[in-house]
């Protein structure tokens, strides 16, 4: 199975602890969400954050309706947490979200793992622009809510 990579990294001027905090809440994801995947977190709230907790979501890619699950499998605030998909659109996909402290706030990190059914051309023609254009209206919204 092939693999792919996206790195992201914004820098936000408010505090780790801040930050760890908007994260830690699943429900948060639709703020910074595009609307057209019509995304909803489908887990009631609150939900608890640790390793183990699943989450469901429900969204639609390219038009069609998809339910998704991810799990927490590394928890450490408020320096990172990653999550797994347990089932969704992905063969794989593992997102590490890290917040390092910097001169006059946080540096917020991204790191997705993750590999595709179809392979290459299915990557490059359909998800690898998705995803850059997912994380960047995501990158844009981080800059409205937080700023």
């Amino acid at each position: 199975m092939k693999t792919f990579w996206l790195k992201t990294e914004q820098k936000i001027e408010k505090s780790q602890d801040q930050l760890f905090k908007f994260f830690s809440n699943a429900h948060n994801l639709t703020k910074i969400t595009p609307p057209w995947l019509n995304f909803q977190v489908l887990t009631p709230a609150p939900i608890e954050m640790k390793v183990g907790t699943l989450i469901d979501y429900r969204l639609k890619l390219r038009g069609l309706p998809l339910r998704w699950q991810s799990e927490i499998t590394m928890w450490n605030p408020p320096h990172a947490f990653v999550d797994e998909q347990r089932r969704g659109p992905y063969r794989r996909w593992i997102h590490r979200h890290t917040f390092v402290p910097v001169l006059d706030g946080t540096l917020i990190r991204d790191e997705v793992e993750y590999a595709v059914f179809g392979g290459g051309l299915v990557q490059k023609f359909f998800v690898a622009p998705d995803i850059e254009k997912i994380f960047a209206y995501r990158t844009a919204k981080l800059k409205e809510f937080l700023a």
